[in-house]
């Protein structure tokens, strides 16, 4: 007799950095590969799919939208190695999350605490913008990194992050509609049975934190309040 096969992150991780599901994806990752930035001509590019980085037993999921052409796509690893990066990782240090604040690449020491982090889309996408037919095809890795995890809370950064998250429940019959969740900074929602409370932020882009649309005391306001309900759900 046979058993089910368990599935583990590890095997996710495996099956997402051989993934070749979108043509223009893994066209746009290789040529930035090949081609490189200037101030980075000496790395070896990842320029594979970037899979899933933390803690396996986390209890926070966060969930980005897609490695940037020269961040997660050179060094293979989600928000390493670009502004975005600093600014969350940095944020996730000082809310005990991480155990440091510089995330340059896959040897660096950085290690994440009762947090795991993922990107609704794998490949770096042209002008950082993803498709629906690819967002569809990360879909089931995602779908799969929930049932291993179980999380008890889940962390939106952006609003296509929350989408892709949202979409897959009621996709599922699990909530009936996303406009009950809409996205905003700081938002939190309880959502229905035993699912995990939903956090949501604005992305750590440089954009957002140039601007100042997105602060660090911002950030940090979200890490207290899902530090606060990890706390109180401990069991």
């Amino acid at each position: 007799m046979t058993g089910k096969k368990i599935d583990s992150l590890e095997q996710i991780n495996a099956e997402i950095v051989a993934c070749r599901k979108c043509p223009r994806l893994v066209k746009y990752r290789e040529a930035v590969a090949k081609e490189k930035r200037r101030a980075f001509r000496d790395w070896d590019y990842w320029g594979k799919p970037v899979p899933g980085f933390g803690d396996a037993h986390a209890r926070l999921l966060i969930v980005g939208l897609a490695p940037a052409a020269h961040g997660g796509n050179r060094t293979g690893r989600v928000f390493t190695g670009d502004r975005s990066g600093d600014f969350l990782y940095g944020a996730l240090a000082r809310a005990g999350f991480a155990n440091q604040e510089t995330a340059t690449h896959r040897g660096d020491g950085l290690q994440l605490h009762d947090a795991y982090i993922v990107a609704a889309l794998r490949c770096a996408p042209p002008a950082n913008k993803p498709l629906p037919k690819e967002l569809a095809n990360c879909r089931p890795y995602f779908e799969r990194e929930l049932a291993v995890l179980r999380p008890r809370a889940v962390l939106a950064l952006g609003s296509i992050a929350l989408r892709a998250y949202l979409g897959l429940l009621k996709d599922r019959g699990e909530i009936a509609s996303l406009a009950e969740y809409p996205f905003q900074h700081g938002a939190s929602y309880q959502l229905p049975g035993d699912l995990p409370r939903v956090f949501a932020s604005y992305h750590p882009s440089q954009q957002n934190t140039f601007t100042g649309k997105l602060t660090e005391a911002m950030l940090e306001k979200v890490f207290r309040e899902i530090s606060k309900f990890l706390a109180k759900n401990a069991h």
